[in-house]
């Protein structure tokens, strides 16, 4: 047996496949749109800070919004507008910033309170200023 011509006969059908054969598309060059935020085409006014202000009878002040009971310890309507903040602002990529501004007659356990709201909605940037109202 001649090998001559079946060595031709491999070269050929080689040629053949590799012209033959389409790349391979890698996963880099398939477009694909994953979700996510969306884009607005109006921008979003968020305010740099909120300012929380414990007035002396014990009631907080968020913005100019009374929320929760005086005597409520572990305060959900702040932690619920702390928390819908910090996802509003990691959306946009802004810094979050909270000043806590306590009357100087204000019970120093509300102060903690706030704080303690503060951390539940995963704020760190608190500061804390004097307690007069603008």
């Amino acid at each position: 047996m001649q090998m001559g011509p079946m060595i031709d006969m491999v070269f050929l059908l080689l040629v053949f496949f590799m012209v033959s054969a389409k790349p391979v598309k890698e996963e880099s060059d398939i477009p694909i749109g994953l979700p996510g935020t969306v884009a607005q085409e109006e921008s979003v006014e968020i305010p740099d800070e909120l300012r929380i202000l414990i007035r002396p009878d014990g009631s907080v002040v968020l913005n100019e919004q009374t929320l929760d009971d005086p005597s409520s310890r572990a305060m959900p309507e702040l932690v619920r507008v702390l928390d819908r903040f910090k996802k509003s602002a990691e959306a946009a990529r802004s810094e979050i910033l909270v000043t806590v501004a306590p009357h100087d007659a204000a019970i120093h356990q509300r102060i903690v309170d706030v704080l303690n709201a503060c951390a539940e909605a995963g704020i760190t940037g608190v500061t804390l200023a004097d307690g007069t109202e603008p």
